[in-house]
């Protein structure tokens, strides 16, 4: 419309409309950008990946919830020891202030809170300890789904030795078994209250036929329930303890992994019935992070990225 070139467009807004160019963090941001006056009570801590794979620990402040003052610090990588260096720059009296932080199940996460928040009580997502759950049952439908196509290849390798056409046996919905495994992935996420009507009738067909299938969808589900319904810590942890005894008895290789993983994290896992507090606000910032990633079809010149961001958001 002004007949302007987009590329000297962005070129002038950059270098000298934005004030990129004095932006006091701009030496660094390729490496952290740190704003100690959005520290909160209660933060929440993630990774996000920019360009390329490129990881960044990201500490959030809960109470802004997403909105301006919500970026405390964005440090680039996940190394324990070189995101709590970056975090020693914000006074310690502003880090014991923290009462409570947010994270998932990494193990360097968690180094960076006990070090930088030491006042801090941890919290293991919600979400991702289900989702171990979820995992657990959708690891076992596969192995059954490999099991299903491998007797479907012997059975067409024999009818042509025998020259005969292969016809697959179809079940009562119209499935073959590698089908029936293939199409379930969505419902075993599902509550069964909210199963549509052929979703029901394939879920009888699939728990006949795969009873351990059954038990472990059993399983995923109570601990779901737990989350759901408990109110008290003291409650929780006793659900919890008999449900490890239920998946020690039902013998799930992959289930068992799930209860050891909740054994080891258990304190932090209990620390969520106090507040009911969950990592959603970290993730909805990292999706506002790739959303504004997206707009651009990635990252070409981090700095500004991120000097963005931080007017945006800190």
């Amino acid at each position: 419309m002004f007949h302007l070139n987009s590329k000297q467009l962005e070129h002038q807004y950059v270098f000298y409309l934005s004030n990129f160019l004095s932006w006091e963090q701009r030496e660094h941001a390729t490496n952290w950008i740190l704003f100690p006056q959005n520290i909160g009570t209660h933060l929440s801590i993630d990774e996000t990946a920019l360009s390329q794979g490129e990881l960044y620990t990201v500490i959030t402040n809960k109470a802004a919830k997403g909105k301006k003052g919500s970026l405390v610090a964005m440090i680039k990588g996940t190394d324990s020891e070189i995101v709590n260096d970056i975090l020693k720059q914000i006074p310690v009296d502003a880090r014991r202030k923290v009462k409570e932080v947010t994270l998932d199940m990494a193990a360097s996460m968690e180094k960076i809170v006990r070090k930088s928040f030491t006042k801090a009580d941890l919290v293991t997502d919600r979400f991702h300890v289900q989702k171990l759950a979820y995992d657990a049952v959708q690891e076992m439908r596969i192995a059954y789904r490999w099991e299903a196509i491998e007797q479907e290849n012997k059975e067409m390798e024999l009818a042509r030795e025998l020259g005969k056409s292969f016809v697959p046996y179809r079940l009562e919905n119209g499935d073959t078994e590698k089908q029936l495994l293939a199409r379930s992935r969505y419902l075993l996420f599902k509550n069964e209250h909210n199963w549509t009507p052929s979703q029901v009738h394939r879920a009888e067909i699939l728990f006949n036929k795969y009873p351990a299938l059954e038990k472990a969808y059993k399983l995923s589900r109570e601990l779901a329930h737990i989350y759901q319904t408990s109110k008290l810590k003291g409650v929780a942890f006793t659900k919890l303890a008999q449900w490890y005894d239920k998946v020690e008895k039902a013998g799930f290789k992959s289930f068992r992994t799930v209860a050891r993983t909740i054994q080891n994290h258990y304190l932090s896992i209990l620390n969520f019935f106090d507040n009911r507090s969950t990592n959603a606000s970290a993730e909805s910032f990292n999706a506002k992070i790739k959303a504004f990633r997206n707009q651009f079809r990635g990252v070409r010149n981090v700095e500004f990225f991120l000097f963005r961001l931080a007017n945006i958001y800190a």
